[in-house]
């Protein structure tokens, strides 16, 4: 029999994609005062990996990779991912889809998991019509992609800027141990 144990609390991160260069900062801000300060940010890059976005949002497309200076319980994901949904739709015009779009996620020592409301086979349902969708695992010293991947999460910059922010996360932890 296995013994039940509380995990580690994990490091919230989040990718914001937004046509309106403002609107990444705005949503940065908006998501400051729900989940804390912001420890590591990107700069604006083109989102050019899919045209997905692009009849919603229009072409343009930049994102920003964020993460949280607050580590925070895992069984928080869906409630996280739901007030991401909520601050979408407050951004949104009336009328017009979305104009950002904030995908959160968390990095754990073993794993980069990040919450969608997209059923697909390798996703577990978490409540709240929110999944945990397994994007990154850790092996051999680094964040190393699966078949699922989403290519733009399988790049070598991106997988090196999660191996960066799991370093941090590594020394938070040894703080809070110490």
């Amino acid at each position: 029999m296995s013994t039940p144990q509380i995990p580690k609390p994990v490091k919230l991160v989040a990718s914001i994609l937004s046509a309106e260069p403002q609107l990444l900062d705005s949503g940065i801000e908006e998501m400051e005062h729900c989940f804390g300060a912001v420890d590591f940010s990107t700069k604006p890059a083109p989102f050019v990996h899919t045209r997905y976005y692009c009849a919603e949002m229009g072409g343009g497309i930049h994102r920003r990779f964020i993460a949280f200076q607050t580590l925070v319980k895992r069984d928080r994901l869906a409630e996280i991912k739901l007030c991401t949904n909520r601050l979408e739709e407050a951004f949104r015009l009336p009328g017009r889809g979305r104009r950002i779009n904030i995908d959160p996620g968390f990095i754990t020592l073993d794993n980069l998991v990040l919450a969608t409301g997209k059923n697909f086979t390798h996703r577990i349902y978490l409540g709240s019509g929110i999944y945990a969708d397994l994007t990154l695992i850790y092996r051999k010293g680094s964040f190393r992609p699966l078949p699922w991947t989403y290519p733009d999460y399988a790049e070598s910059s991106v997988v090196h800027m999660f191996n960066e922010i799991r370093s941090r996360y590594r020394e938070q932890l040894k703080m809070q141990t110490n």
